[in-house]
């Protein structure tokens, strides 16, 4: 199994002329989770769009197995849910999926499977506007079960789920990690991984006023 490393060398973000964080340092590697805590205003989105290439940070560096993001394989092995589910309303549930895989690369399970492991088993032909809050929060998580992403990046993927959506979120998180994945996720959820080497990082310790 290949290792994979992700790094931030002495990242520092400035918003409004303020610094949300400086000089902060990690080391994640395959089967690693890195959990980002913190208050309100932080600074852990804006860490997180420094990760998916949204923005440069104010200072340092984030590498991908010792190249920097930007001149390597970062992207196609990096795969984001945001806060937002980012699916189209006007389409499918199937359809959803059938652009999110024309887009990636074919992962681990099949359309069928991904929807039987996020629980939207017969719900192919229905439209997103009629689900529910959490229906439409493990549709958006799905598409990470059919494309082959290494690294899962996600904000606050228990949101709008129930106790039983939030353990089936966390078992697929398990099940990434066990097959050498690693994710980089904010959540105000206090997650339950059994087995998975979960490193925190809380940036109201390091925000400056």
């Amino acid at each position: 199994m290949t290792t994979h490393l992700l790094q931030g060398m002495a990242l520092s973000c400035i918003r409004d002329d303020r610094v949300l964080f400086s000089d902060l340092n990690f080391r994640l590697q395959s089967g690693q989770i890195l959990l980002l805590e913190g208050k309100n205003g932080s600074g852990k989105t804006s860490l997180l769009r420094i990760l998916c290439g949204f923005r440069e940070p104010d200072a340092g560096e984030v590498c991908w197995s010792n190249e920097a993001i930007n001149d390597g394989s970062y992207y196609a092995d990096m795969a984001y849910v945001g806060h937002l589910d980012g699916i189209k309303k006007e389409l499918t549930v199937l359809e959803n999926l059938k652009v999110a895989l024309a887009l990636g690369v074919a992962g681990q399970y099949s359309i069928s499977d991904a929807l039987k492991k996020v629980h939207l088993q017969g719900y192919d032909d229905v439209l997103v506007q009629v689900l529910s809050a959490g229906q439409k929060r493990r549709l958006s998580l799905a598409r990470l079960l059919i494309t082959h992403n290494i690294l899962w990046i996600l904000d606050e993927p228990f949101t709008s789920l129930d106790k039983q959506g939030i353990a089936l979120i966390e078992s697929l998180m398990m099940e990434h990690c066990a097959g050498g994945g690693m994710i980089v996720l904010t959540s105000h959820h206090d997650i339950t991984l059994h087995g998975v080497d979960v490193l925190r990082i809380n940036l109201s310790i390091l925000h400056s006023e």
